[in-house]
């Protein structure tokens, strides 16, 4: 899969590293703080996203390309 779809971070544990981004329609993909596109290794809970789904070691599919999006109110 190499699509990009939008969603929004779910949950972050800046501690740890590790989070889930929450697609439209309610699927989640984890992902590790090595996914986000900018390099900062930090992205707020709540914060729109755009990310592909990449199958990953542990033969799940996961978040990669995380960038954050400014979306317009409503949208």
């Amino acid at each position: 899969m190499k699509d990009s779809y939008l969603g929004r971070i779910a949950v972050f544990d800046e501690r740890r590293g590790l989070g889930e981004v929450e697609a439209a329609g309610g699927l989640r993909y984890p992902f590790h703080c090595t996914a986000i596109h900018d390099g900062s290794r930090f992205v707020a809970e709540g914060a729109d996203v755009e990310f592909t789904v990449v199958a990953g070691p542990l033969g799940r599919y996961e978040a990669s390309a995380i960038r954050k999006i400014n979306r317009a109110p409503g949208s």
